[in-house]
């Protein structure tokens, strides 16, 4: 499937869930969404339209799919990891997605968006363990140290994002070091730390059908 290009704002509407896809933008009056909180497009504000179960659970899919930025081979890829593994398929999915380096350098606040966090990974600005790594999808591991190359401390834009980071948090499986612009996992992230309104078994049965 080819990867979106349009608005990302329209993600969100489509959604019915602001999903924090522009950073700072989201939290400010700006917000697409919280002006027009309906699905995008000539019908979008008609009500009462009945979804099948099928569609429920491929919305439910597609919604943390746009969250996580992937495409769609990528989320299958994970998805049949996560099935592979001991415990509950659906928690499993997700502690995998919250480990990739794209979304944890966005979880330490070093970037204001995952889409952001994936681009800086790849222009070779994160160092995991001291060791240049420009794979938005490597799984980070308990104890690894995320910090910036020397040449990436000076960005404006990632002063902005640590500037702002009190208004995100920092979840407590993670330690982010701000004067050392860098971070520590502490532990894998477990259910409760995952705030979003997600439904993971709906997407189970979804891939089990």
């Amino acid at each position: 499937m080819a990867k979106y290009s349009g608005s990302v704002c329209r993600l969100c509407r489509r959604e019915n869930l602001k999903l924090f896809l522009k950073g700072d933008r989201c939290y400010s009056d700006k917000c697409a969404f919280d002006r027009r909180s309906y699905s995008p497009g000539q019908h979008g504000q008609r009500r009462g339209r009945k979804i099948s179960g099928y569609g429920v659970q491929l919305r439910e899919k597609q919604k943390v799919k746009r969250i996580y930025n992937l495409s769609e081979k990528q989320f299958e890829l994970f998805f049949e990891k996560a099935d592979r593994q001991k415990g509950i398929t659906g928690t499993n999915l997700l502690v995998l997605l919250e480990r990739r380096l794209d979304n944890v350098v966005y979880r330490l606040g070093f970037v204001n968006s995952r889409a952001q966090g994936r681009q800086f990974v790849r222009h070779d600005h994160f160092l995991v363990n001291g060791k240049k790594v420009t794979i938005p999808s490597y799984l980070i591991r308990v104890g690894d140290v995320v910090e910036l190359n020397e040449k990436s401390k000076k960005i404006k834009s990632i002063e902005d994002s640590l500037g702002a980071v009190v208004r995100r948090g920092v979840p407590q499986w993670l330690e982010l070091e701000k004067e050392q612009l860098k971070g520590t996992i502490k532990a894998y992230p477990v259910r409760e730390d995952l705030t979003m309104p997600i439904q993971e078994q709906l997407i189970v049965e979804l891939y089990s059908k």
